[in-house]
Parts: C-alpha cells; sequence; structure tokens
C-alpha cells in the first residue's frame, strides 16, 4: 500500500499579495510545491491530489501535472467552491471566505481510499517529514481512527514580518494528542513569543511549544467524520460571514469523544514558508543553499 499525499491549494494568498502556490522560488524556477512532492516520492507516496478552485485550474495545470513529475506519480485534482455544501444548506447572501482547511479535505473524499497525509500548498515541510510521515502511514492500511501529525517547535514557524495562525498541541506523556487550539496572531514581541485573542489582549507562548503545520495524516474513514461533523459545524455557524471549519476543531472533536487518536511524530526537518511577500527573499536563499549542498 501507498499513501496519498493531499495538497491543499485553493487558498489564494490574500495577504501575500498573489497566488502564492505558483511562485518560482527555487534556483530553477520552481515552486515549493515541486519540493513537497519531490519529497513524497522519495517518502514512497503513491497518489497526489491536489485541491484547487476552478478560477485558476488553467494556470495551475499548465504546471502541475503528471510529466511534470516524471510520471513517477499519480496527479488527480478535486475543487474546492463556496457552494459545494451538505444537502439543505446554502451559502449566505455576502459571504466570500472559503469554509476552511477541513472542508478543503472533504473535496478529496470521492478519490482517496488509503491513508494519507494532507499538506499546505505554499508551506515547505523538509524531506525527512514525509519520510516520518510516510513511514507510520504505512502502518494503518485498514485500520480506522488513527490519526498522526507531524509536530514542529513553534519558534522555527515564525515570519518576521507579520502574525501567522498556529494550531498549538498539548500532548500526554506517550505523545498523543490531547488537544489543540488555533492561535490566529502569533508573533514575537519583546517579551517573548504572544498571541493576540478576539478582546485584543496579549497571551505568551513557550518558544519550543509543539504547533500543527498542517501536516496531518488520516484514515480514510477520517471523510465520513468530518462531513458528519460539518452538517453540525453549519447548524451553527453556517449563517456567519467568516466563521470556518478548521482541522484541530475536527481533530479536537474526534479525539474528546473518543473516536480517535492522534500520534505526535517527531522530525529533524526544518519548516518554512511565504506567508507574507517580505518573506520571499528568506525563502529563496534557504533554497538556494539547499541545492548547493545538494539536497535537491
Amino acid at each position: 500500500m501507498k499513501p496519498t499525499l493531499l495538497v491543499l491549494a485553493a487558498g489564494m494568498g490574500s495577504r501575500y499579495g498573489g497566488l502564492k502556490q505558483m511562485d518560482g522560488l527555487g534556483p530553477n524556477g520552481e515552486i515549493i510545491m515541486d519540493y513537497s512532492v519531490n519529497d513524497a516520492i522519495r517518502a514512497g507516496f503513491g497518489k497526489v491530489v491536489f485541491v484547487i478552485r476552478h478560477s485558476f485550474e488553467e494556470a495551475f495545470r499548465n504546471h502541475i501535472n503528471a510529466d511534470h513529475f516524471g510520471n513517477r506519480i499519480d496527479v488527480e485534482y478535486v475543487f474546492q467552491e463556496l457552494d459545494d455544501l451538505p444537502a439543505g444548506f446554502s451559502v449566505p447572501e455576502g459571504r466570500e471566505k472559503p469554509w476552511g482547511t477541513n472542508h478543503a479535505i472533504l473535496m478529496a473524499k470521492d478519490v482517496i481510499h488509503e491513508p494519507f497525509a494532507i499538506i499546505n500548498a505554499d508551506d515547505f515541510y523538509g524531506r525527512d517529514a514525509f519520510v516520518v510521515m510516510g513511514d507510520h502511514l504505512r502502518t494503518l492500511d485498514g485500520v480506522e481512527g488513527r490519526y498522526c501529525m507531524v509536530g514542529y517547535r513553534l519558534e522555527n514557524t515564525l515570519s518576521e514580518n507579520g502574525t501567522v495562525s498556529r494550531g498549538v498541541c498539548e500532548t500526554d506523556d506517550k505523545g498523543f494528542l490531547v488537544g489543540m487550539t488555533e492561535r490566529t496572531a502569533i508573533a514575537r514581541t519583546p517579551d517573548g513569543i504572544a498571541y493576540k485573542d478576539a478582546d485584543g489582549s496579549m497571551h505568551p507562548l513557550a518558544a519550543d511549544a509543539t504547533v500543527s503545520m498542517n501536516l496531518f495524516g488520516f484514515t480514510p474513514d477520517y471523510f465520513a467524520k468530518s462531513e458528519r461533523l460539518f452538517v453540525d459545524f453549519l447548524r451553527e455557524h453556517g449563517n456567519e460571514m467568516k466563521s470556518e471549519y478548521y482541522i484541530p476543531f475536527a481533530v479536537n472533536t474526534f479525539i474528546h469523544n473518543g473516536e480517535a487518536t492522534m500520534q505526535v511524530l517527531k522530525t529533524t526537518a526544518q519548516w518554512f514558508g511565504v506567508t507574507y511577500k517580505e518573506d520571499r527573499p528568506m525563502v529563496v536563499e534557504r533554497l538556494r543553499r539547499l541545492h548547493d549542498e545538494g539536497v535537491y
């Protein structure tokens, strides 16, 4: 059994100022997804599924296809659109914001039938992270409710050019996730790392806190569980203009009601990404260095 890689690429990168997924950051014009998919191929993944939007499908397909990866991996596309909702629900008038990351995962329910990992299109996760994830997913064939994630140190995931959102994780003494809290305005301050709550108050966070960078591993039963939970979410929040169905919300629910466990996997990989345009030179330099060192 070869696991599948699900790439969340439907976001337009509003803070970055454009379709950052297609920005050629590598020394030969490589985009970050090129590195992620090639690392996944080397780690034994057999298929990659891209979640995109119809509005940029042509531009995306012109760059990303099976030929692009030397036909070493199967490539499929699914689409996340605002009106793709369960029966009985509709988009509230005036809403433009997408329904969030866990809604994006649901778009792949008809094309993924094996253990799978998910990633953000615009994050660089590092080769070891895919090896660790791929090795673990291969142990889960035919299993239900045993999920996993690769955790990173918070201090290694920040931008020097603005705030970031991170899922801050709490684990037990066996390395299983107890809970994950989405913090949406994290930044370095003169007093250390902190996040801003809905009231505008700042709260400290430990530099070595484990955070999610949306590198999760799931078994296929996750789709049915998530679809059922999305109905509950829409009943409560479906008329709101900015509510989002986040992965941490779903994972927390399944853990707390005993439907699933999530093991936090460790990696030696270093994460980096482009949240803001000002992050671009740093990412370009780090990719150039990896090429110079012979990693790519």
